[in-house]
């Protein structure tokens, strides 16, 4: 590098000219969007358990409300983006429920859940669609759901485009965590990490 930019740089540092690449560009679809840290509540149920961003659930029980969760706060009207990245660290089961989105209203109940099987496959569990392939023990993997309440709910696999739900109701919430499927159980151990919660 010349003196010259050596100069000009050391300035542009100086003055906060230079920035290092903002977290809000790791989201997906054009803007503008407005970041927002929504409260949350954590669920523990039957053999789940939290530790911070690491959800347990520790036995393989077939039967019953075996959960750990984070819930955030509801959310109305309007489009939500979600992010977070979450490494499965270990699954002696199969089906359990990784990300919800879930409808209060008009009529309550899960409307959107991410589950993955034994061997990687994502997959939606309304349908069964599969969604991505990959989610092995060990391997990091980036989720983003974009929601516009009133139209549609949409599922991007690292930055890719994976999964495109209809959707109508006014009231939602975003669920992350370990969640046994009804034709699932654990045990799992699954760590998320870089959220991140955008409206627009």
């Amino acid at each position: 590098m010349s003196e010259r930019l050596r100069s000009v740089a050391g300035i542009a540092l100086a003055t906060g000219l230079l920035v290092s690449v903002s977290p809000a560009q790791a989201q997906v679809e054009t803007g503008p969007w407005t970041s927002y840290s929504p409260s949350f509540t954590v669920q523990e149920r039957g053999c789940g358990n939290v530790d911070n961003l690491t959800f347990h659930l520790t036995c393989s029980t077939a039967s019953g409300d075996q959960r750990a969760e984070r819930r955030y706060a509801t959310y109305t009207g309007g489009t939500r983006q979600f992010e977070g990245s979450f490494r499965i660290t270990s699954l002696g089961g199969t089906r359990i429920s990784l990300k919800q989105t879930f409808r209060e209203a008009p009529t309550a109940g899960p409307f959107w859940m991410l589950a993955v099987e034994r061997g990687g496959r994502l997959y939606a569990v309304h349908g069964g669609a599969t969604i991505a392939t990959g989610a092995t023990v060990g391997a990091t993997v980036r989720v983003n759901t974009v929601h516009n309440t009133a139209t549609e709910h949409r599922t991007y696999i690292n930055g890719s485009r994976a999964h495109t739900y209809a959707s109508s109701g006014t009231s939602f919430y975003d669920k992350f965590g370990a969640y046994r499927t009804s034709s699932g159980q654990g045990p799992a151990t699954v760590t998320w990490s870089n959220i991140r919660f955008w409206r627009k």
